[in-house]
């Protein structure tokens, strides 16, 4: 069995989920020290759902995105230096969103959670959100998770769906998603990280802005039709 077989044969894909499942859901619990904490296991179950919606879509209709997206560690040898670094700081503060909050609303206390209505908002929140990275998916096949023109499979500028409307659709979402998380969860602490991830994710939005521009034929274009990187009429 060659390496590509083995990279997309469907027992060990799931496998691969399994896992990565698993793992997500012991970063959330493992720093409450208890089973006992129910907005984590909402969160566990929304991810898990949104997970098997999307990997299910992309096995069958984009796998070459999907080898793109489950690489565990977003730092790739055609990833441009700049990016190695911002990414390796982003990885880093992206498990601390992740752990955090156990901390700090379950085992020790720090802050004072937050009142219930605004969890209830911020995890219907992540349903929207969860659309738009289906229909982000759906619509741009090279959304690798580093900045790099993807030559050996042709990519192109995508104007289509909500790149009609900003060119960074995955990064707005994200953003969302960012301070969604850590209030759902209750946690104040995690607001911080969030605030952090959002401003690294500002400046990679920036650079990666520039890259395109000079590397990838007809953005330029693209831009001046779609002027706003993250939010319609502001940036």
């Amino acid at each position: 069995m060659d390496n590509l077989t083995l990279q997309f044969n469907p027992v060990l894909l799931w496998l691969r989920f399994i896992v990565r499942m698993s793992l997500f859901s012991l970063a959330l619990l493992w720093p409450a020290g208890t089973w006992n904490w129910w907005e984590a296991w909402v969160m566990v179950g929304l991810w898990l759902v949104f997970g098997l919606v999307i990997q299910h879509y992309l096995i069958h209709d984009d796998p070459a995105l999907l080898s793109e997206r489950l690489k565990l560690v977003p730092i790739h040898k055609d990833q441009k230096t700049w990016d190695k670094i911002l990414m390796a700081i982003f990885f880093i503060a992206g498990i601390a969103l992740y752990i955090v909050p156990g901390f700090d609303v379950v085992r020790y206390g720090w802050s004072e959670p937050l009142p219930l209505w605004m969890k209830a908002i911020a995890f219907v929140i992540h349903l929207p959100c969860f659309y738009l990275l289906v229909w982000i998916m759906r619509e741009n096949t090279y959304l690798a998770q580093v900045v790099k023109i993807d030559d050996e499979r042709g990519h192109q500028v995508i104007t289509t769906g909500p790149y009609a409307y900003v060119r960074h659709p995955m990064y707005t979402t994200a953003i969302i998603l960012f301070f969604a998380f850590p209030v759902a969860l209750g946690s104040r602490y995690a607001l911080l990280l969030a605030a952090f991830l959002t401003l690294i994710l500002l400046v990679r939005t920036y650079l990666e802005d520039l890259t395109l521009h000079e590397e990838l034929d007809g953005y330029a274009e693209y831009a001046k039709q779609t002027p706003y990187r993250l939010i319609p009429n502001i940036w």
